[in-house]
């Protein structure tokens, strides 16, 4: 039975969801959360339903921001101490920034990016999209332990079940002294909405909007049905949405349940960012599209005819 560490990254008093995803994938291991900062007591309670034995949080000077730099160097005094075979964390914007440089302070093997995996006894064997998700590549990590793991957001999905627990708590001091980078603000988004990389539905939009303007259309469809609204490439190399929005291989890599491409022509640079979604639906005058060759479900039509049909059979139909 491998001995796994979670990290768990702070999202107010909450976690971020791919935590859980963790957390219920590797049930039947010795498991364990680390966190950052103050979790609220129904977060500790849900980290324990999902399977956390213990729950460590790491407070210290310099901690009360993030930064790669403090949090490296806070985990790697704490993980050090810990013996563990795994450390886990999700593939988000901070996952990606500081993980890395924590594998390389212990010198050890690093996954990035995985969208599934097993144990096989202690052995740990992984799946990893290559050359832009054409590919899948089963992994394995070699050398000192512990090794080092990111996951996709939303890739695992989450447990039908979670059990009731409790989880065992402790607290782990540690101040970080000097930093060569501080970070002295963090400006938060004007949207409310899920990040992409984390939201479970996706409404996006392609050259085919037309303007910026145009975007409210999808806006009402995903405010009808919870969702977040991306972009394409060249919708916003053309102005009509900021990179933030944008899904592909040089903007956001999503897994959502579910994704609708609206007027996107499918290049293979935007497949690349979304071609692991649950479920696919295509929007498109042309239906010659290569988008429909990736879709479960496909529309040939106008999107500006189509969208506002779907929103009110949508809205009909979850009674708003």
């Amino acid at each position: 039975m491998a001995k796994v560490l979670v990290f768990a990254e702070p999202h107010g008093t909450t976690v971020k969801s791919v935590t859980f995803e963790i957390l219920g994938k590797a049930q039947g291991h010795n498991l364990e959360v680390v966190t950052i900062g103050n979790l609220g007591a129904g977060t500790l309670q849900d980290l324990a339903k999902y399977g956390a034995q213990k729950v460590h949080t790491i407070k210290g000077k310099n901690l009360e921001k993030y930064s790669p730099e403090g949090y490296a160097e806070a985990l790697h005094d704490f993980i050090s101490k810990g013996n563990y075979d795994y450390v886990f964390a999700g593939a988000t914007s901070a996952g990606k920034d500081f993980f890395p440089r924590l594998a390389g302070m212990f010198n050890s093997g690093m996954a990035s990016d995985v969208v599934n995996f097993l144990f096989e006894g202690d052995k740990w064997y992984g799946t990893r999209p290559l050359f832009a998700g054409k590919c899948l590549a089963k992994v394995e990590l070699q050398g000192s332990k512990p090794h080092f793991i990111t996951i996709r957001p939303n890739a695992l999905g989450l447990p039908s079940a979670p059990k009731s627990a409790s989880p065992t708590t402790s607290e782990f001091s540690h101040d970080v002294t000097s930093m060569r980078a501080v970070i002295k603000e963090i400006v938060k988004g004007a949207s409310e909405k899920l990040d992409l990389t984390e939201a479970n539905i996706i409404v996006s939009g392609g050259r085919a909007m037309g303007n910026a303007d145009n975007f409210k259309v999808l806006n009402q469809l995903a405010d009808v049905i919870g969702a977040t609204v991306g972009a394409s490439r060249a919708a916003v190399d053309s102005g009509f949405a900021p990179h933030s929005m944008q899904v592909g291989q040089t903007g956001r890599t999503v897994s959502p349940s579910l994704y609708i491409a609206c007027g996107i022509s499918g290049a293979i640079q935007h497949l690349a960012g979304m071609r692991t979604s649950k479920v696919i639906v295509a929007i498109n005058t042309d239906k010659d599209a290569p988008i429909f060759t990736k879709a479960d479900y496909g529309i040939v039509g106008d999107l500006f005819k189509v969208v506002p049909v779907l929103t009110q059979e949508l809205k009909n139909l979850l009674g708003k």
